[in-house]
């Protein structure tokens, strides 16, 4: 069963939960958002642009990849509920109209971007249980405890003597939760200079990727006998530890301040705290700044100086 009748709707769980991983990730932006400094209204101004961009994105990158699952019927290449969403094109489409929005907002496109990071990989690893739900994107057959039973009519081609499989959802479901974690508490106890937490997201999650597309045993594009995917997945980690390495080189000045003019920011790594930043000012003991992250938020008083202001279905 993959969803449920209301009324004469019929709701797919794959559909709803995209709707809930979404739901999701704009209160996590939010609340980051927001304690980095900046206007929490802007989360669902950008979401309003990013989502249905991320969607068109996604369905793009999943036609183009993966054909074969494009239904055959006249509207098959659109069909989001009947062949799914390709992660790499809804995330490259929906992070690009995200940073247009964010910057016609004359706000900080790097720190929002750290703010978001954390939250898309909740919204993908909530994603991921309507692959449970459809029965699909597993791995191969498998005798391990928390092997999943996939029934006969969604046994790939080849696999029908087979009963149970690697949950290679569930896999990342797992990760994308652990990685979250490891982005917010950096983004508490590590000063990375913007966006530095949505490099290593870009760097983390395509590592991963390795990993699943060797297990997984869905249809895919194939050359020298490898899936399309893992060449994706393994130029995306070079690429994401490239950008982490430029974004934390020394002598990089960046913006703090989340919204300019407002004075609300936190200071990059290496910043002297002058003597607004005290404790006898009212600031921490040990005169740092609050991280934006934090549900204090920024500390009032945080010094500024010119060197720190500075989403088978789916693939």
């Amino acid at each position: 069963m993959n969803g449920f009748h209301v009324g004469p709707a019929f709701i797919h769980f794959y559909g709803l939960m995209y709707v809930i991983g979404i739901a999701l990730a704009i209160f996590i932006t939010q609340r980051r958002w927001k304690a980095a400094g900046g206007d929490p209204a802007l989360a669902g101004d950008v979401a309003l642009w990013a989502v249905p961009a991320g969607i068109i994105g996604g369905r793009i990158y999943f036609d183009i990849t993966t054909p074969q699952y494009i239904p055959h019927h006249w509207y098959g290449v659109l069909a989001v509920w009947d062949g799914g969403l390709g992660i790499w094109g809804g995330i490259a489409a929906g992070a690009l109209v995200g940073w247009w929005r964010v910057r016609r907002h004359g706000a900080n496109g790097a720190l929002f971007a750290d703010a978001v990071a954390p939250a898309l990989l909740v919204a993908q690893a909530v994603g991921r249980v309507g692959n449970y739900f459809n029965q699909e994107l597993y791995g191969g057959p498998s005798k391990l405890p928390w092997a999943l039973e996939i029934s006969p009519v969604h046994r790939m081609a080849g696999y029908g003597q087979y009963g149970t499989f690697q949950p290679t959802f569930l896999y990342e479901l797992i990760f994308n939760l652990l990685l979250a974690a490891v982005l917010v508490w950096l983004g508490h106890h590590r000063s990375f200079k913007p966006p530095g937490l949505f490099a290593l997201y870009v760097t983390g999650y395509s590592a991963y990727r390795l990993f699943e597309e060797s297990l997984r045993i869905d249809p895919s594009e194939h050359f020298l006998g490898l899936r399309l995917n893992m060449y994706v997945a393994a130029v995306l980690t070079l690429v994401g530890l490239a950008w982490f390495w430029f974004t934390q080189r020394p002598g990089r000045a960046v913006p703090t301040e989340a919204q300019p003019g407002t004075g609300k920011g936190r200071p990059a790594a290496g910043a002297e705290p002058g003597p607004a930043g005290s404790a006898a000012a009212g600031g921490p003991a040990d005169g740092g700044a609050r991280d934006p992250a934090s549900p204090e938020g920024p500390q009032a008083g945080a010094p500024e100086t010119a060197a720190n202001k500075g989403p088978a279905h789916g693939t």
